[in-house]
């Protein structure tokens, strides 16, 4: 039998290992901005086309490279930061792998050029699909400047599984928020398609986050402090004002690096028990600093996820830090009934919180004397017998409850503590889902007053506010929401939306949270008109446990009788159950 078993040629294997590195374009954005901080850079600019797909272009001034390590950086495991296997675990930089940029050679073409400030001439290396094509001598000035071009150009099988140029860019600016938010003492600079979309200046972690996310959130943003011997905790949380209902003004840091943790987000969350409605989820930018060696960030390839030694102490004190903020700044009261006295001498490791705490007294009023209130108690004969007044009357109870009384069989209507309700039309019972039906209703009645592109003016504009994301997502679809009946514009300052006149068929109290969604998703599987509606059938839904009074069910089947009492909803859910009525009868006799 023949040998099987041969090498991949490094190409090949450069290409398997893209695909843990490279998912789409944000991965290059942020591998090349990671690798720009720790080469000490104070100035970092990115440039994007078509959504990364033409070109990702990085460009910052630190250290730079020499001839000889340029050409290395490129080879597979090649790393300035990690010599031996102890250094894994006290990771202090950003990337550390050496597999980021064999990784983008290997399905780009890429070209830098480099200079340190010791060398009269910099370096020009040009890779395409990770075979060296040019290396040269250049003139360019001290630091690198990355340019990746045709993103997955020898892998179209890859190509082809990237979204729009919308959502794309949209994930790009996600990561530029994360490494900018993270280091709020180096300048950055984001352009899109040519037009500049973020100018940061280097500042406070405060100044940083408004610049970001806009200056709505300034007088929004509380405080968060508390150092104890192994960990610092800092950074701030919003107001419950500032709280969405989707995802996107959620950061924790560690030591500099971003990371993702549903168990901590829970303890933040937890923070604001009472001050949330339900489904609002709370904006934090959270910054943790602890020793390298308790934690480990190599347990996820995209080094997003981070292993930390004693979370469930970490827990606890985010937790109770950001609820005295909250109580500190006045949002919620400081009293926590839940927080133990002992957690903050536990954290600081102190061994005897005990001398803290008074030892409790007893108060004795010598004075009292009990016999003085004898006239105001009353005599046995004069108390009210509560055993009498509760006593059930038996004789008045039926044995047996009939809900189906015949001779008022066609108005029966009941509700189930499911949120379901019972009711009899013509020969049957029916088991009902409000929800569903309700879900109907409203699409018939937009149907009917169906009115593309035409207006009801608004008495008074609503104002929204859009960060960059938001207004990337805006300018996609105005064209669209113009066609739809709206007038709206930007201000000078680009960042609120003023709202003028909505389509006829929308209710006002609608306009602003269902333009809200639309602006915050980055996906609108590229059928604008049917998201749209969509989007409005579930802002407009109500749950089957919205339906408490008996007028408002009855107003609901009336136009749902209307329509021919249809079995389904046109995503071909069931909108009720019949259930024959003559077993139940029989079943109740029985």
């Amino acid at each position: 039998m023949s040998d099987i078993i041969r090498l991949l040629p490094d190409n090949v294997a450069n290409q398997i290992a893209a695909g843990e590195v490279v998912q789409r374009p944000a991965s290059i954005v942020k591998e090349l901005m990671e690798n720009a901080i720790d080469a000490g850079a104070t100035e970092i600019e990115v440039i994007i086309k078509d959504g990364g797909r033409t070109l990702i272009q990085v460009t910052d001034n630190g250290a730079g490279m020499s001839d000889t390590d340029a050409r290395l950086a490129f080879e597979r495991h090649a790393t300035s930061k990690i010599r031996t296997t102890e250094d894994i675990f006290r990771i202090s930089t950003k990337g550390f792998r050496g597999e980021a940029l064999a990784s983008i050679a290997a399905v780009a073409e890429v070209e830098l050029r480099t200079k340190t400030e010791a060398a009269v001439l910099g370096t020009k290396i040009c890779i395409q699909g990770g075979a060296l094509v040019s290396q040269e001598p250049t003139q360019c000035p001290v630091g690198a400047n990355f340019l990746v071009k045709n993103l997955f150009y020898n892998v179209p099988a890859r190509r082809k599984f990237l979204k729009n140029d919308t959502v794309e860019t949209r994930h790009i600016m996600d990561e530029f928020h994360r490494v900018a938010l993270a280091h709020p003492l180096i300048e950055f600079s984001f352009y899109n398609n040519d037009s500049q979309i973020f100018r940061l200046r280097k500042g406070s972690e405060n100044q940083r986050i408004v610049d970001i996310f806009g200056r709505r959130l300034q007088p929004l943003l509380v405080p968060v402090q508390e150092d104890v011997d192994w960990i610092k905790l800092h950074g701030f949380v919003g107001k419950p004002e500032a709280a969405k209902k989707q995802r996107g003004e959620q950061f924790f840091f560690v030591n500099g690096r971003y990371f993702k943790s549903p168990y901590l987000s829970r303890a933040v969350q937890e923070a604001f028990d009472g001050l949330l409605q339900p489904q609002y989820i709370p904006s934090y930018f959270l910054y943790l600093e602890i020793d390298p060696s308790r934690i480990d960030v190599n347990i996820h390839p995209q080094k997003t996820e981070v292993k930390f030694e004693e979370e469930n102490v970490i827990f606890a004190l985010l937790r109770s830090t950001v609820k005295k903020s909250l109580g500190i700044y006045n949002v919620a009261p400081s009293l926590d009934f839940d927080r133990n006295p002992l957690q903050d001498e536990l954290l600081n490791g102190s061994a005897s919180p005990s001398s803290r705490i008074p030892m409790p007294s007893i108060h004795i009023d010598r004075s009292y004397n009990p016999f003085l209130e004898e006239q105001q108690t009353p005599k046995p004969a004069e108390m009210v017998n509560l055993t009498e007044m509760y006593k059930p009357n038996i004789e008045a109870a039926p044995s047996k409850i009939n809900l189906f009384d015949e001779d008022e069989f066609d108005n029966e209507m009941m509700r189930l503590p499911n949120g379901y309700w019972l009711y009899n039309y013509k020969d049957s019972t029916y088991m009902l889902d409000l929800s569903r039906i309700h879900q109907v209703v409203l699409a018939a009645q937009r149907q009917a007053r169906s009115s593309a592109g035409k207006s009801q003016k608004l008495l008074f504009s609503h104002d929204l506010f859009l960060n960059e994301m938001e207004k990337l997502k805006y300018y996609s679809v105005r064209e669209k929401l113009l066609a739809r009946g709206f007038e709206l514009n930007l201000d000078e300052g680009g960042h609120t939306l003023h709202v003028h006149a909505a389509p006829e068929n929308l209710p006002e109290k609608d306009i602003v949270p269902l333009l809200e969604k639309i602006f915050s998703d980055p996906d609108d599987g590229g059928d604008f008109d049917t998201y749209y509606d969509h989007r409005l059938s579930r802002l407009q839904r109500k749950s089957k446990f919205d339906f408490v009074r008996q007028e408002d069910v009855e107003e609901l089947l009336e136009g749902f009788i209307e329509l021919g009492f249809p079995e389904y909803t046109h995503t071909k859910k069931r909108c009720y159950i019949e259930l024959p009525i003559e077993e139940l009868r029989n079943k109740i006799k029985n």
